[in-house]
C-alpha cells in the first residue's frame, strides 16, 4: 500500500473521529470552540509555512483578487465549521454524517450549474435518488434537515471556491483563518471580559483540547494533501465516505442517537445514489483509459 493511500486512510479516519472530540467540549458554547479552533488552526498554520520556508512565497501571493476568494472561502468554511460542532453537541451526529454524504452529489450539481460541466445520463440517477430520500426524510421528520443540507451546502461551495482559489492548501486554509483570526479574537476577548470565557476557567484538560483544536484541524488537512498528491482521484473518492461512515457509527452505537426504520429508509437511499454514483463513475473511467486494439488483435 503506498503512502498516499495510508494518508488518505489517515485523514478519514481522523476526521470520521471529530465527533468524540468535540462532545468532550460539550458544555462549552459551539462560537467559543469555533474562535479557539481558528485562533489556535492560524498559529500552527503560520508556524508551518515558516518551518518549511514558505514565507516569502505566501506573501507574494496576496492580491485583492486573492483576498476575495479566500474571504468567500473563510465565510463558508467558518459557517460550516459552526454549524457541525453545535449539530454534534446537541446530539445530531446521524444528520451531520448524511450532510456529508450529500455532500458529493452536490458537489457534482455545482459542477453542473457553475462550472458548465456536463453529465452523463447514468449520473443523473443517483442524484435522484438521493433527492428522493432528502424528500422523504424531510416528510417523515416533519422538518427539513437543515443541519445535513447546511453542512452539504457550505461545504459543497467552499469546495467549489477552493477549486477556483489559486493558493496550496496549506497556503489557503492560513490565509482563511488569518481572515477569521481577529473576529474570533475579538470574540474571545468580549466573552473573557464579560465572565463568560471558557479559556483557563474550567480546567486544564478543556484548555488542552481547545489548543488542540488546532491540532485536530490542521494534521488530517496536511495528511489529505499528501494524499491527493500521490493517489488517483477516483481512489480519493471512494475514502471520501469513510468520515460520514464513523460519524455514523459514533452516533447510533455511542451515542445511542435515535435510528428507527424511518431514518433507515432515508439513509438508505442515499446510501444507494452513493453506490450507484461510484460505480458509474468507475466503469466510465476505465473504459476510458482501455487501450484500443492494435490491428491483427482478436
Amino acid at each position: 500500500m503506498n503512502k498516499g493511500i495510508l494518508y488518505g486512510i489517515g485523514a478519514y479516519i481522523l476526521w470520521g473521529f471529530f465527533p468524540i472530540y468535540w462532545k468532550l467540549l460539550h458544555n462549552i458554547s459551539a462560537l467559543q470552540l469555533i474562535g479557539h479552533r481558528i485562533v489556535w488552526s492560524f498559529i500552527l498554520l503560520i508556524a508551518v509555512i515558516l518551518i518549511t520556508g514558505q514565507w516569502t512565497e505566501f506573501r507574494a501571493t496576496f492580491s485583492v483578487r486573492v483576498v476575495r476568494i479566500y474571504l468567500i472561502a473563510s465565510l463558508l468554511i467558518g459557517v460550516n465549521w459552526l454549524v457541525y460542532i453545535w449539530a454534534v453537541n446537541a446530539g445530531h451526529i446521524l444528520e451531520t454524517s448524511l450532510g456529508y454524504f450529500i455532500n458529493p452529489l452536490l458537489s457534482v450539481l455545482l459542477g453542473l450549474i457553475v462550472m458548465r460541466e456536463k453529465l452523463r445520463r447514468a449520473q443523473w440517477i443517483p442524484i435522484l435518488i438521493a433527492f428522493t430520500g432528502v424528500v422523504y426524510l424531510t416528510i417523515t421528520f416533519g422538518r427539513l434537515p437543515w443541519i445535513a443540507l447546511g453542512l452539504a451546502v457550505t461545504f459543497g461551495f467552499y469546495g467549489l471556491t477552493k477549486k477556483l482559489a489559486p493558493l496550496s492548501s496549506l497556503q489557503g486554509l492560513t490565509l482563511e483563518t488569518g481572515i477569521l483570526l481577529i473576529p474570533a479574537l475579538v470574540y474571545l476577548g468580549i466573552v473573557e471580559v464579560n465572565g463568560t470565557g471558557a479559556f483557563l476557567h474550567t480546567g486544564i484538560r478543556a484548555d488542552l483540547l481547545m489548543i488542540g483544536a488546532g491540532l485536530v484541524t490542521t494534521i488530517p488537512l496536511l495528511m489529505f494533501a499528501s494524499a491527493a498528491k500521490r493517489m488517483p482521484l477516483t481512489m480519493l473518492g471512494v475514502l471520501q465516505y469513510l468520515a460520514p461512515t464513523i460519524q455514523f457509527l459514533i452516533g447510533v452505537f455511542i451515542y445511542k442517537e435515535d435510528f428507527d426504520t424511518t431514518r433507515l429508509i432515508g439513509f438508505s437511499l442515499v446510501w444507494l445514489a452513493l453506490i450507484i454514483f461510484w460505480v458509474e463513475n468507475y466503469l466510465a473511467n476505465r473504459a476510458s483509459v482501455e487501450p484500443i486494439p492494435e490491428m491483427g488483435e482478436g
